[in-house]
């Protein structure tokens, strides 16, 4: 229970600082002067500098352990928003944002290291799937929570008050998280460790698994972070107060999502529907809802957009899904090999998006409704497109040999 809960708040905490500038966006397009471009590309630097960190985060996590990479770079985390806060510069916030997105780079990773070290597989799916829903609860707390906040207090503060409770978390972590022995790789030397990184990503049941996935986790966190709100004021109408509401929902039946899927993975499987094939499953059914989405049918919103939330879940399976078929002494390379793809999708459908808007016109920071609809639709296809990988039929086995 200990290695759980404690993972899980530096995970609640990423997911807090990946979607803060929901909240702080109105304020920094008026302080900075800031087009839907450059404030998809300031937010997305959270996910480059996430990205970028991954490999070198696996080495350090089948290296050291979860316990000491965690509570280390949320150190990292803690200094950025600092950074972020403080700054009057562009290139200050850009600094600071990738030292927060390198900062809790390592937070899921480490997590699922810890799941994967600590508990028997048949219980992955579950726990991993718990673990997203409690961290996930961070993206509830950016909508209508966040905003009421911002009513008493500056983005500034938010921000110092942020690294104030990183440094608190990062403290817990180190404190209080027993030591897990790295049995494999803890006299391994970095140059096979990182032949093991390459390995991982020149194996074909990687690609197999990842592009779709990522698809899905892309389109949807780039959404959740920032554009989501934007898309019900300007397509669907809604008030920001409104907008605020349907945040927080769609955060919260994300947690519900993550945790009824990954209960409910193992149970399936009793009746012949796999990991791969219930992972993909709810993968399809979100892509379905994001056509609905996209062609305005009438629908009720709460009914909707908590259907987008929930299904969006499916996309984490693919994490337990990955440990399964991989050895699990590389488990935390594969994390965080799968991380980087994923967070590279994130940042690029993020930032496409706000160039994608930035070909219309906006009035008071408002943007025709064509001109998401267009947005969400170029990732529907890329979506549509990378699904068509992952269901092509074959197993997946990968040889532990390849390793030794």
């Amino acid at each position: 229970m200990r290695i759980f809960v404690l993972f899980a708040l530096g995970y609640f905490l990423s997911y807090v600082y990946r979607g803060l500038n929901i909240g702080f966006a109105p304020f920094l397009s008026r302080e900075m002067d800031l087009t839907a471009g450059d404030l998809g590309l300031l937010t997305s630097f959270y996910f480059i500098g996430f990205a970028l960190a991954q490999l070198p985060a696996g080495l350090a996590l089948d290296r050291y352990g979860a316990r000491r990479t965690d509570a280390v770079l949320l150190l990292v985390a803690a200094a950025g928003t600092v950074l972020y806060g403080m700054t009057h510069s562009m290139q200050g916030l850009i600094v600071g944002r990738i030292l927060i997105g390198v900062g809790v780079s390592v937070c899921l990773g480490a997590a699922f290291l810890a799941i994967a070290q600590n508990f028997p597989s048949s219980r992955w799916p579950l726990l991993n799937g718990l673990m997203v829903a409690l961290g996930g609860l961070g993206g509830v707390v950016v909508g209508t929570p966040l905003a009421i906040v911002l009513t008493h207090n500056t983005w500034r503060e938010v921000s110092v008050g942020m690294a104030v409770v990183t440094l608190a978390v990062a403290t817990v972590i180190w404190l209080l998280v027993p030591e897990t022995k790295q049995r494999h790789t803890a006299h391994e030397s970095v140059s096979k460790q990182i032949q093991g990184v390459r390995i991982i990503l020149k194996n074909p049941v990687f690609w197999r698994v990842v592009p779709f996935p990522c698809a899905v986790g892309g389109a949807f966190y780039a959404a959740q972070s920032l554009w989501v709100k934007p898309y019900l004021t300007d397509v669907s109408g809604f008030t920001a107060r409104q907008a605020d509401s349907l945040v927080s929902m769609l955060g919260l039946t994300m947690v519900a999502g993550t945790f009824i899927t990954g209960m409910l993975a193992r149970r399936i499987e009793r009746y012949g529907l796999g990991l791969r094939a219930f992972c993909g499953l709810g993968m399809l059914l979100f892509v379905l809802v994001q056509v609905l989405i996209v062609f305005r049918v009438p629908m009720p919103a709460a009914l909707i957009w908590g259907a987008y939330g929930f299904l969006a879940a499916s996309c984490i399976l693919a994490y337990a899904l990955l440990a399964e078929v991989f050895p699990r002494k590389v488990v935390g390379r594969v994390t965080t090999a799968f991380n980087m793809i994923f967070f590279i999708s994130i940042f690029s459908m993020q930032v496409g998006v706000g160039y994608v808007l930035d070909f219309w016109t906006s009035e008071n920071g408002h943007y025709p409704a064509q001109a998401h609809l267009t947005a969400w639709g170029i990732m529907v296809a890329a979506q549509l497109a990378s699904a068509v990988l992952y269901l092509w039929p074959g197993t997946l086995t990968v040889d532990e040999q390849l390793f030794e």
